[in-house]
Order: structure tokens, then C-alpha cells, then sequence
């Protein structure tokens, strides 16, 4: 299971770098309009997706910042957004490298901020929701960039790319 998920935080980052990368050539006003998103802007669901990593993260390690809402908005600035991302992406990645398997098979236990009763789960199945939340609303953000710029304004984020690309999961 560990490779599973080393491979993962590291096409998260990949993902991430791809998606930010794609972002930066957007005008301002584009970035932070509100497109009909979920989340509404490319900003926003951004930010989204930082904030419940981090959220995620603490519940895992124990350690982070705390957030009380999943739609929090930590700047508007990507520049600012990108370096905070890095860090999260670089934190996730040592994270999973320090795991082992009964790490992974092991339980923890946590409070939702939408419904704080406590939970206790395996460790294992709330990586993949992690890892499969990231996807989710990574394709919304590129929704909105092929939306505002076209068909070509974001690279694909296709997984087997990155597999074909890093050698991760093709052994």
C-alpha cells in the first residue's frame, strides 16, 4: 500500500505544479471572478483545496494550521497561494515517506468540521479520500481555466501521464 500512496502525494505535486502553472496565465480578474463553480472562482476552489489538505493533514500528524471552514480563503494572491501550496505538497510527501504498513492499516480518529462528532477510522481509506478530493476538484479548476481560456490552457493531469513520465506505479 505504501508505494500506492507515495506515488500519489507525488502526482499530487505534479498535478498541483501543472494546475498553479496554468493559473498564472489567466488575467486577475479572470482568476478571481466567480465562474459557477462549486466553489465559484479558480481562486476560491484553490483555496478550497489547500485549506482541506491542511485540514486533513492535521488530523493524520496532529500538527498544522487550524481551519474551521472548508471554504476559507487564505489569499487572493496566487503568487502567495503557490508558495503555501509547495509547502503543503513537500509536507504530504514526507508525511507519506515516514509511514509504514501498520501505520497505513492503523486507526485514527478525528472531529468533521460539518458535523463534529468523532470518528474513528482506518488510516488507509482517508488517504485515498485525500488523494481522490484533489482530483475532484482539480478538474473543476481546470473546468473553469479551458472555460475562460480554452481547450489548451491547462496540460492534462492525467495519472498514467504522470506515471509514463515519473516510472511510479508502472513496476
Amino acid at each position: 500500500m505504501k508505494p500506492h500512496f507515495e506515488m500519489f502525494a507525488a502526482y499530487n505535486r505534479w498535478a498541483n505544479e501543472r494546475l498553479y502553472d496554468a493559473a498564472r496565465t489567466l488575467p486577475r480578474e479572470d482568476y478571481l471572478a466567480d465562474h459557477g463553480a462549486f466553489f465559484g472562482s479558480l481562486n476560491a476552489t484553490l483555496n478550497h483545496l489547500l485549506v482541506t489538505d491542511r485540514i486533513w493533514m492535521r488530523r493524520f500528524s496532529g500538527d498544522g494550521p487550524v481551519h474551521a471552514a472548508l471554504n476559507e480563503v487564505l489569499t487572493d494572491e496566487l503568487d502567495e497561494l503557490t508558495t503555501l501550496r509547495v509547502s503543503e505538497d513537500a509536507r504530504l510527501i514526507a508525511y507519506v515517506d515516514n509511514l509504514d504498513a501498520a501505520a497505513i492499516a492503523g486507526q485514527f480518529t478525528y472531529r468533521p468540521i460539518t458535523n463534529p462528532v468523532e470518528i474513528t477510522q482506518p488510516l488507509g481509506p482517508a488517504l485515498a479520500h485525500l488523494f481522490n478530493h484533489q482530483t475532484h476538484h482539480r478538474g473543476q479548476a481546470t473546468v473553469i481555466l479551458t472555460r475562460i481560456a480554452g481547450r489548451d490552457a491547462c496540460p492534462s493531469l492525467d495519472l498514467i501521464l504522470f506515471q509514463r513520465q515519473s516510472g511510479m506505479g508502472l513496476r
